[in-house]
């Protein structure tokens, strides 16, 4: 039995395909096939369950590719205490993030990155929380940036900011006029939300208590995307609320029908997260450096402001 092996019988389970997990693995798919077939004939034991597509595993294939990530976990701690000794930050992290986020967060954060650690090569997927959750877990992601708390006890969290979030108020509503609102405010007012499955949207309802949403009349509209919140705001009027990093994107215009909350302000902790088995440490502690060298000194801190929890059960439907 060999690592590489156990690598197979892992990418074979994350990606449900032997076409596709030979291309993860960087190998053919007769390679990768015949290292399966030959594991299989070692222990005497059917790993996978081939006559169903996708490809899924045998009762007790699940229990050993259970066991091999360990393994595999373990095994790549012996790298990672290499490059520890060496002071060096290089290799390859995987990292997830969720979309209220990527956009405003990583490019600079990118930038800097790569500009001060030319060995290092970061992958980047924008992802929503439950499906980071999950590739966190089966070892496809290294890490994630996410809105916490997550309450799972296999993901450690590590708290990086505190986000506000702002109204983005349209011209023709009766709240343009205010400079501050609350979330009272917001009950009589057509709320543009993101879709099922982001996180954002279950934020925005706690904050709200409305049953209303996007739903004007004959208009069920369902987004990703903060852009297009705003732009639904400027051309059908409503109102949608923003992640406050967010603000930094629009141009004069539009900067003027944002409205701040009255105190306590709803905020959104921002953490980064690994699974408690993550051994890229010194990876994962320059890409926290370079996050919290852009991000204001007042988001750093909590002050008197409305914390929003959040657990993964309500994110499924959410984010």
């Amino acid at each position: 039995m060999t690592l590489v092996q156990l690598e197979y019988i892992v990418a074979v389970d994350t990606y449900r395909s032997f076409v596709t997990a030979a291309d993860k693995c960087f190998v053919t798919q007769p390679t990768l096939s015949m290292q399966v077939q030959k594991l299989e004939e070692l222990i005497s034991v059917k790993i996978f369950d081939r006559s169903k597509q996708p490809v899924s595993p045998t009762e007790i294939g699940a229990q050993i590719i259970a066991q091999a990530r360990i393994i595999l976990q373990e095994s790549g701690k012996i790298k990672e205490l290499i490059n520890s000794q060496q002071q060096d930050v290089l290799g390859e992290l995987r990292i997830g993030v969720i979309p209220t986020i990527a956009p405003y967060l990583l490019p600079e954060v990118i930038s800097a990155m790569l500009d001060k650690y030319p060995e290092l090569k970061l992958l980047i997927w924008e992802y929503t929380t439950e499906d980071i959750i999950h590739h966190l877990k089966t070892g496809v992601l290294d890490c994630g940036i996410l809105a916490t708390p997550l309450t799972d006890p296999n993901i450690i969290e590590t708290p990086l900011y505190y986000e506000n979030f702002v109204s983005y108020i349209s011209k023709n509503s009766k709240l343009y006029k205010k400079k501050a609102v609350d979330a009272e405010d917001l009950n009589d007012e057509n709320i543009w939300l993101l879709n099922e499955g982001h996180c954002m949207r279950n934020q925005v309802l706690n904050i709200c208590r409305s049953t209303k949403n996007n739903r004007l009349q004959g208009l069920e509209y369902n987004t990703g995307s903060v852009e297009t919140l705003v732009r639904m705001v400027d051309l059908n009027g409503g109102a949608t609320l923003l992640p406050e990093l967010a603000i930094a994107e629009l141009n004069a215009k539009q900067t003027s029908k944002i409205r701040h909350f009255k105190s306590p302000e709803p905020v959104r902790e921002i953490s980064l997260v690994t699974h408690k088995n993550f051994i890229k440490k010194r990876m994962l502690n320059a890409l926290k450096d370079e996050i919290l060298e852009i991000i204001p000194k007042a988001m750093k801190q909590k002050r008197k402001k409305m914390l929003l929890g959040f657990r993964l059960s309500c994110e499924v439907s959410e984010t």
